[in-house]
């Protein structure tokens, strides 16, 4: 199972896999069913933090039980399969867009799948959201958004889209038994009290993970380019205006384009105003990107900026780029967020600006 041996600075030898992130997952249920702290460093089995709810550590009870080969094989196509049914399902998109927006994002979705990561299972289930609010099923969408946050936590953002649609009571009723039940998912095994000692054990992880260090982010740039370290809070505040801005104008909830750009922005914003945003997470974004650049009107200004997210974002940390590039500056710089970036910058405006009027006026 173990491939590589690794060996921390402060003395602790811990075995280091391939994939070490699908260990993670894994080996979460039995941490779980044996009431041990989720979130401690289990060193003897692999390397790096569980993050995420102890719900999701129920649910990775099948691939506990299968061989890695098999399990790792599994999750990967439940990724990869999830992502391109929600693609498949987009409206508005024409089949041959619907390829485009796949093969715009493969290498990111591969990144994300060679590191074995969940980041292609969230942007399919958010998308899976937006189709099933778009078809009229605001029960199926909010449940999806749910499993999402159940994952990683800031897929509750996910239910920034219920403000679109009606039915907003009938949203808020299930959404609130949809996230009674998943909370209590694995009090059947773990029993109640120990349930929530892993939900207090979870809080306390992620508030000492943000103070932690930051990744390939705005925070990052603002870090590695000008030395700001203290301003988290800020970047984030800043972030969630320009995300929110658009939603002020109430009218341009009924044209559809309005709110499909605004899962673009919803998408590419989770990436780039998360701190700790690693290569492998950048796949949410790639899907954001791509949808606003082959559903938008291509003018030279949205193809130049595609361009160099898929040079920068996906290329630059491929093989193709020389490792000292890829090191010294994609990384160290989080170059590779950049382009997303603009994106985004653009995106917001444009969502202030719109004035098409492809209004899809039988909203379910």
């Amino acid at each position: 199972m173990y491939l590589l041996p690794a060996h921390r600075p402060d003395g602790y030898a811990y075995p280091l896999t391939h994939y070490n992130n699908y260990v993670i997952f894994k080996q979460s249920f039995q941490h779980l069913i044996a009431h041990q702290n989720l979130y401690e460093y289990w060193l003897n089995e692999h390397w790096d933090l569980f993050k995420y709810s102890p719900s999701f550590a129920l649910m990775m009870a099948p691939f506990y039980a299968l061989p890695d080969w098999l399990g790792l094989f599994l999750w990967n196509l439940l990724n990869a399969l999830v992502l391109f049914l929600a693609i498949k399902k987009l409206p508005g998109f024409s089949e041959l867009q619907k390829v485009l927006v796949l093969l715009f994002c493969l290498i990111e979705l591969i990144t994300s799948m060679q590191n074995a990561q969940s980041n292609a299972l969230m942007a399919g289930l958010l998308i899976l959201a937006f189709t099933s609010f778009e078809s009229g099923k605001p029960i199926w969408a909010v449940m999806l958004i749910l499993i999402s946050a159940f994952i990683k936590i800031f897929g509750l953002a996910g239910f920034l889209l219920c403000l679109f649609y009606p039915q907003k009571p009938k949203m808020v009723m299930w959404g609130s038994i949809f996230a009674v039940l998943f909370f209590l998912l694995p009090v059947p095994v773990v029993g109640f009290q120990q349930l929530i000692w892993q939900y207090q054990n979870w809080g306390v992880m992620l508030a000492n993970d943000h103070a932690a260090s930051v990744g390939l982010s705005v925070q990052g740039i603002l870090t590695s380019w000008f030395g700001l370290t203290q301003t988290k809070g800020i970047v984030l505040l800043t972030g969630l205006a320009g995300l929110l801005i658009p939603y002020l104008y109430l009218k341009k909830y009924a044209i559809f384009d309005f709110r499909l750009l605004s899962l673009a922005s919803l998408l590419v914003w989770l990436v780039i105003f998360n701190h700790k945003a690693e290569s492998p997470t950048f796949i949410i974004a790639l899907v954001g990107v791509a949808l606003w650049y082959f559903y938008s009107d291509r003018t030279a200004l949205h193809t130049t900026l595609a361009v160099l997210v898929f040079v920068f974002t996906s290329l630059a940390v491929t093989d193709i780029s020389p490792s000292f590039f890829r090191n010294t500056y994609v990384y160290a710089y989080s170059i590779k967020a950049l382009p997303c970036i603009l994106v985004w910058c653009l995106l917001v405006w444009e969502l202030i600006t719109l004035r098409k009027t492809k209004i899809k006026s039988d909203i379910p």
